[in-house]
């Protein structure tokens, strides 16, 4: 409950009589200061005006004031420059390193508003706060999502920078990882990333103008050339498979010709309830086969203009033998299976809009950050579980941007009961206290 007590404190959701300290002195919060989300006070640069006299510091909440000590604050520097602890109910004085004892204030945490957080945290419909969205102007709603799209987009980039400083700064490596990873479409994901990070890219430049070699390269890196890697189903008719024999022969030499370490783990991959068109096997066909025709180069990418020249970059279809093949062994229809436009969608939206934002970020160009902005707002929005609910409950979804932004809100928000952080939760906690 101490977070409702910064919530009450963060937008002044104080009670009607004036507020005073334990020892009497009269309180205006001026600046409740920012919250902060680290070590050290709850709230940054505060300023409060006690007793007649203007303070500006740190403020730090507590639903006891024995928690202070309960904390180890009492011998921990940072808290020196508090200038006001805010408690629910003051249960014991408190006293800083240096000896000197910050004012206290009891701050009460209105029913109604309590009340209304124990109906929005125990809801177990999703989302929670669905009764406030269809009151809430589009305005307050379009802001909201904007942030949540800012934070979505520097995390992602984020973690693109992150592994391109586990590259040494090698951009067209990082993007050849965030590019793979996405290849996994969620499932494969990890396994995806980690093959990228094992996968000698060296020896694959070296032989890129020859698509079967690379396959030999980038299957047999992935340990999909052993038949335990293959499901039981279809692995006996994979063991006579000549196309298999071939690829298993040119590995051999590859990775004798390079010295390559062993390759990735096969029970790495997984399969259950994946559709034959995204199997493990064949999206590393459609990788290798971009990689042969580099039209999906990182240059490529950060030049293209829009998403038609986006699609026309990702658009690839596998060779002779996949195209009648989803598995070795496992014989289908002949089909070029290139990847649909929806996928082609999923890897601007997961792997171009954060490359670019990152790429933007890492050289000051603000242009660049704002084109991936701008590839969001030309996408359709995602059709998944998260969005369906949210229409459901009136929110108008019109772009990728906004629904990119809706993934973010449900995953660093609802899924982890942070309704104090959100502004539909604070709309709804302020009808709440308004009733």
């Amino acid at each position: 409950m101490e977070k409702l007590l910064h919530y009450v404190w963060r937008h002044r959701v104080f009670p009607l009589e004036a507020l005073v300290t334990t020892d009497g002195q009269a309180v205006e919060v001026i600046d409740p200061g920012l919250p902060n989300r680290d070590a050290g006070p709850d709230f940054f640069n505060a300023k409060v005006r006690i007793g007649g006299t203007l303070w500006v510091g740190n403020v730090e909440i507590h639903l006891l004031a024995s928690d202070w000590n309960r904390h180890g604050h009492q011998s921990d520097a940072a808290y020196d420059t508090v200038i006001l602890h805010v408690v629910e109910k003051a249960d014991a004085d408190v006293v800083t390193s240096d000896g000197k004892r910050p004012p206290q204030l009891e701050l009460p945490i209105p029913e109604r508003v309590r009340q209304g957080y124990e109906q929005l945290s125990q809801r177990e419909d999703y989302p929670r706060c669905w009764p406030v969205i269809p009151k809430l102007s589009p305005l307050s709603t379009h802001s909201w999502l904007s942030a949540l799209l800012a934070e979505r987009l520097q995390e992602r980039a984020g973690r693109c920078l992150e592994r391109l400083s586990a590259v040494e700064g090698d951009w067209e490596r990082a993007y050849f990882i965030t590019l793979a990873r996405n290849f996994g479409f969620g499932l494969n994901g990890d396994a995806f990333e980690a093959w990228a990070r094992r996968l000698p890219l060296h020896a694959a430049a070296k032989h890129r103008d020859n698509p079967f070699q690379l396959e030999a390269l980038f299957l047999g890196t992935a340990g999909l050339l052993d038949i335990a890697s293959i499901p039981n189903s279809v692995s006996a008719a994979a063991e006579g498979d000549d196309y298999l024999r071939r690829l298993r022969n040119e590995w051999a030499f590859l990775k004798h010709k390079f010295q390559l370490e062993p390759p990735m783990k096969s029970h790495l991959w997984r399969y259950l309830r994946l559709r034959p068109q995204n199997f493990p096997h064949l999206k590393l066909v459609q990788l290798a086969m971009l990689y042969h025709r580099q039209t999906a180069s990182l240059s490529a990418i950060l030049k293209a203009k829009d998403r038609e020249a986006l699609h026309a970059a990702f658009d690839t279809a596998v060779s002779e033998y996949w195209q009648t093949h989803y598995l070795f062994g496992m014989p289908s229809r002949r089909n070029e299976k290139r990847l649909s436009a929806a996928s082609r969608d999923l890897l601007i939206i997961n792997t171009v809009v954060p490359i670019r934002f990152a790429h933007g970020q890492a050289h000051n160009n603000e242009a660049e950050q704002e084109s991936a902005v701008s590839l969001l707002e030309e996408l359709k929005a995602e059709k998944n579980f998260i969005i369906r609910q949210w229409q459901q409950c009136g929110l108008n979804v019109d772009n990728a941007a906004d629904s990119q932004a809706l993934i973010q809100l449900k995953r660093e928000y609802c899924d982890c009961n942070d309704c104090l952080r959100c502004r539909f939760g604070y709309e709804y906690l302020k009808r709440a206290d308004s009733k």
